[in-house]
């Protein structure tokens, strides 16, 4: 078993960060921005409340993502919580098969909103949001969403991402 020994703020490498960060169960959201050809969007773990009052998500994206600049020039995006039947939209979204923008939308329903974001059909929660500011840190962004319409469905399974796998979360304790 490897420890976390202690380290001086700064020296611990991004690949033992990122091995430590697996063992972090996360929900697997799809993110989706722009409209018509512009359509793209990703798959996030790192995406969660924020505030109630004022209801706003925080969404965490790469800046070498391929979606980034759709995100720049959006005002708007959707956040869609995804059940675990929805593996094929979370792999799709990730972009790890060669899929970029529009054609991450294949194989799924998607309702267009008067918002110009696309959301699906069918999924655990639809959030139609307006984005409100980005906070550039480092390698990524953390995009923060005024939640302007949800979507709620009917209560599934979640779709889990974790050891660096898409699992059902079905077992309650």
């Amino acid at each position: 078993m490897n420890s976390l020994a202690d380290a001086a703020p700064g020296s611990v490498d991004s690949r033992r960060f990122r091995q430590a960060m697996r063992l972090l169960a996360g929900h697997v959201c799809v993110i989706t921005v722009g409209d018509g050809a512009d359509s793209t969007g990703f798959t996030a773990t790192s995406v969660t409340a924020l505030s109630a009052d004022g209801p706003t998500l925080l969404v965490s994206l790469n800046k070498s993502s391929s979606s980034w600049s759709a995100i720049e020039a959006s005002p708007c995006f959707g956040v869609n919580i995804l059940a675990g039947g929805h593996r094929h939209v979370a792999e799709a979204f990730s972009g790890f098969d060669g899929r970029k923008g529009g054609a991450r939308y294949d194989g799924a329903r998607w309702s267009h909103q008067p918002s110009g974001v696309w959301l699906p059909e069918d999924a655990m929660v639809a959030f139609d949001c307006a984005l409100e500011e980005v906070i550039a840190h480092r390698s990524h962004a953390i995009l923060i969403g005024l939640v302007r319409a949800v979507k709620a469905y009917d209560a599934q399974d979640p779709l889990v991402y974790w050891q660096g796998s898409y699992r059902r979360l079905t077992d309650s304790i």
